[in-house]
């Protein structure tokens, strides 16, 4: 079974639209969390994420949506979280507050989440070389897939291999490119994937929203 893996979409659908376009045919997708936040379009990924994924964890965007001003030290993350919350519906916002913490596929080989997986640490950064400080959360589990630094990485570590897919709509490892993995689960095998997409029109579409100028700006940067 093949798998698409994406992650912190943060509502860039021209970059959501991309990644879907150029992944190749895999038997689901599942989405490591973070669907709203930073960029013009909450509602329509919300609505394609629910579309093509299998299961979706909870982000912390997607956790926060109804208090942005827990993010007022951040205007950026304050702004797409305010601006998330006057344009979803109920509908939508009900979906995101009911999205768990964790999930398995692959017949519960692997295990989903958005940061950290131990309980309480939910916020942590876990960065591509401390993946193998994850070992001892590896437990029954041939791999774990997280997302939250958007920092595209996969480590091979005892007992299996962490993975993230990188950030669909706002890539922070100095490529600009959306980023994606797919997971072939019957051999562990894990293909890091990039792809660009039109810049230009999440930045004129951030401009008309009244959303912060830097967010635009670290979309071409990739940070």
């Amino acid at each position: 079974m093949k798998v698409g893996l994406i992650s912190d979409v943060h509502a860039n659908l021209p970059a959501l639209e991309a990644v879907l376009d150029d992944m190749p045919a895999v038997d689901r997708i599942v989405c490591a969390g973070d669907v709203i936040g930073y960029n013009p379009w909450p509602a329509e990924c919300v609505e394609r994420v629910r579309e093509v994924a299998a299961m979706t964890v909870r982000g912390n965007h997607d956790r926060t949506v109804e208090s942005p001003e827990r993010y007022r030290a951040n205007r950026m993350a304050e702004a797409g979280l305010e601006h998330a919350k006057a344009t979803l519906s109920d509908d939508q916002l009900a979906w995101l507050d009911g999205l768990p913490r964790a999930e398995t596929f692959a017949g519960g080989r692997y295990l989903l989440v958005h940061s950290h997986p131990a309980a309480g640490r939910e916020d942590a950064y876990v960065y591509p070389e401390e993946f193998p400080n994850l070992d001892r959360h590896m437990g029954d589990y041939d791999g774990i897939v997280l997302g939250h630094t958007h920092v595209q990485g996969k480590r091979s570590v005892a007992g299996g291999v962490v993975v993230n897919p990188g950030s669909v709509g706002q890539p922070r490892d100095g490529d600009p490119a959306a980023g994606y993995a797919v997971l072939d689960a019957a051999t562990d095998d894990v293909t890091l994937e990039r792809v660009p997409y039109d810049v230009d029109r999440v930045s004129e579409a951030i401009a008309d929203a009244g959303l912060p100028e830097r967010t635009a700006e670290r979309l071409y940067q990739g940070k």
